[in-house]
């Protein structure tokens, strides 16, 4: 699984996909390894986290953040060893929370890079309930959806890195938590496993009145990262004043045109206007990264009493990022999805 250490195996960005992603737009290339310059470290990425949002880089629409070029190695946050340094804050062997993409090894001058414990026991964690997704779930559902006792929480993907979390903190505050995820084995783990009051399987023919019999006293908050026919079940169950984070719509990355049948956005707009409704969308770190330290400290204490729980999906080997990223799109996945480049 891992490569020499002068050869950089990469996986880059061969051509823009229209619509759905195939293993024809990426493509793997083998070059030097990298060496570190003055004031930068050569990174060895032992693990990669695989996201929704990448979908999105790899159009040249325009965003939040830069698309990437064709023939750039594909973005991604990684947890990687430091191989050797000409940096003075960073030595030979710590380990770190990098933004390396999806190659083997990558250079970086100290910017982005996060200290982690160097004996942390599962280090992937800080990809998933330990990063981004549980702050994204932290941050979303805590100061924008602002759960209170008693209310009705509803978490699309709820099988999901972020959304399961969401789930369980809504928990946590109070509420009652009714999930949505495609299946029954899905939705069984959300129930039994995390531990939410119901779960609305998707797939299911009858799924709109499957939800609106979890919800008999409508939505207080949702938390949307799936968009599509999902959330058109959701939109005529939401309670006066409720509120939306919005941190994705997976359903719709792919699309290409507007999607078919009538025009929902006046239904929307009158819906957000009568009942007061306060739908946000936000961008995890650009919006709050100053408060990453308030996240991990709350969070690491509640993993460490078994009070948040998690689950990961491990594809073995840097080659198989493309067809895992394509799987996770196509809802394929269950838990949070990383890969792992290389043993420790």
């Amino acid at each position: 699984m891992t490569s020499p250490a002068s050869v950089n195996r990469q996986i880059t960005l061969a051509s823009r996909p229209v619509g759905a992603p195939t293993a024809t737009h990426f493509a793997l290339a083998e070059r030097p390894a990298p060496v570190p310059g003055e004031g930068e470290v050569l990174l060895r990425n032992l693990y990669l986290s695989l996201d929704p949002y990448m979908r999105g880089r790899m159009s040249d629409a325009e965003s939040y953040a830069e698309p990437m070029a064709v023939g750039d190695v594909m973005v991604g946050g990684t947890v990687a060893r430091v191989v050797s340094s000409r940096h003075p804050d960073w030595q030979a062997g710590d380990l770190v929370l990098a933004y390396g993409g999806w190659q083997d090894y990558a250079l970086s001058d100290g910017r982005g890079l996060s200290r982690l414990d160097p004996g942390m026991a599962h280090p992937s964690l800080a990809l998933g309930v330990l990063g981004m997704p549980g702050f994204t779930a932290y941050m979303g559902l805590l100061d924008i959806g602002q759960p209170q006792p008693g209310e009705t929480v509803v978490v699309a993907a709820a099988s999901g890195a972020v959304e399961s979390v969401v789930g369980q903190i809504a928990r946590l505050k109070g509420c009652r938590v009714v999930g949505i995820a495609g299946g029954n084995e899905k939705c069984g783990y959300v129930v039994d496993e995390l531990g939410f009051d119901a779960c609305a399987d998707h797939r299911a023919e009858d799924f709109p009145q499957q939800l609106e019999a979890a919800c008999r006293q409508g939505i207080d908050v949702y938390f949307e990262s799936v968009g599509g026919a999902v959330f058109d079940a959701v939109l005529p169950l939401l309670n006066t004043k409720a509120r939306v984070p919005l941190c994705g719509l997976i359903a719709q990355y792919n699309d290409t045109g507007l999607p078919p049948g009538p025009d929902r956005l006046g239904l929307l707009m009158r819906t957000l206007l009568t009942k007061r409704i306060r739908m946000q969308g936000f961008i995890i770190f650009d919006d709050y990264g100053a408060r990453f330290g308030e996240f991990l400290a709350a969070m690491g204490e509640w993993v460490r009493q078994g009070k948040i729980k998690y689950r990961e999906d491990v594809v073995e080997g840097l080659e198989n990022a493309p067809q895992a990223f394509i799987g996770m799109l196509e809802g394929r996945n269950f838990g949070k999805l990383v890969v792992r480049i290389a043993d420790d």
